[in-house]
């Protein structure tokens, strides 16, 4: 009884608190995707603290930070070596780390999850980390190719539960993608646009819909250009070079493949076809499967489409 009462007043304080102004944010997943987003989050002043499951891949988060920040540095201060160390120094010093999701979200604003592309484990993980957080939190997910309701579906806070898709390299990308379902609320979403903007960053709108707008339009023209090529049309170079000189593509579908991570798009597609088996744009490729077999991702691995060194 007092559980079931304990679920009532969260869910009435969840949809009372107005535009949640975000200070504090916990990003669960410190791989390339959680390391930019917590980057970008502390250039801007927020106090971030970036989980994931060892200490190992956390110090290999902050070394990825650290990289990226050094590029900035060696631009924005290029004759003042020591105040570029100051700077690195004052963002990464608004990092803390942690393996304990669960004490992490309890002085949290927002959570962002940017784990892997499964279904089953962002769920577990939210509904677990709903127990915990505050009643004003906001969840997020990152998911490229997920549906943000089917996430949501295991918390209680399906108002306060939305999507925030970066694109990689975070730092650089200035879009977000800010997703709403049907439950989530207009105070949330305009939280979630207002942190993006704050972020530096141009916040788009678009409805719980596979791929969203951007990877809905993107990963089709991607696996048509596989299509093309398996069939002997053109090959992947050409085709590369077609997309850049006649359509203005600052890379090609292949590089761009290689570039994101063929397991990626194979995930990304299958995820589409699931939720529209019929429609032959979403159909996979035997090239893309063998390739991803064979462990050859792109450029993360060395080898994908191409090689890379």
């Amino acid at each position: 009884m007092a559980f079931a009462a304990s679920q009532i007043v969260r869910g009435f304080s969840s949809s009372a608190v107005r535009n949640v102004v975000i200070k504090n944010v916990t990003i669960i997943g410190g791989g390339q995707m959680g390391a930019g987003i917590a980057q970008v989050a502390a250039s801007t002043g927020h106090s971030v603290t970036l989980v994931d499951t060892s200490d190992d891949i956390l110090k290999k988060s902050i070394k990825l930070i650290e990289g990226s920040l050094k590029r900035v540095a060696k631009k924005k201060f290029s004759d003042k070596p020591e105040a570029g160390e100051e700077f690195i120094k004052k963002i990464v010093q608004k990092v803390s780390t942690s393996t304990d999701a669960e004490s992490a979200v309890q002085g949290s604003d927002l959570v962002v999850e940017a784990i892997v592309e499964n279904l089953k484990i962002k769920q577990d993980l939210f509904s677990r980390l709903d127990k915990l957080a505050p009643s004003h939190t906001i969840f997020a997910s990152n998911t490229s190719s997920l549906s943000i309701r089917d996430i949501a579906s295991s918390t209680n806070r399906q108002d306060r539960f939305g999507g925030l898709h970066f694109f990689n390299p975070v730092a650089m990308m200035k879009l977000v993608e800010v997703i709403g379902t049907p439950a989530t609320s207009q105070d949330t979403l305009d939280s979630l646009l207002d942190f993006s903007k704050v972020l530096g960053k141009t916040p788009v709108s678009c409805k719980d819909t596979s791929g969203f707008i951007v990877n809905r339009l993107l990963v089709p023209c991607m696996m048509e250009a596989i299509r093309l090529y398996e069939r002997g049309d053109a090959s992947k170079e050409d085709i590369d070079i077609g997309m850049k000189l006649g359509a203005g593509y600052p890379m090609g579908p292949f590089e761009l493949a290689d570039y994101v991570g063929l397991d990626i798009v194979k995930a990304v597609i299958e995820a589409f076809k699931t939720k529209d088996p019929k429609n032959p744009l979403f159909d996979s490729s035997d090239l893309l499967n063998k390739l991803v077999a064979e462990g050859k991702l792109g450029i993360k691995t060395g080898e994908g489409f191409y090689k890379h060194k």
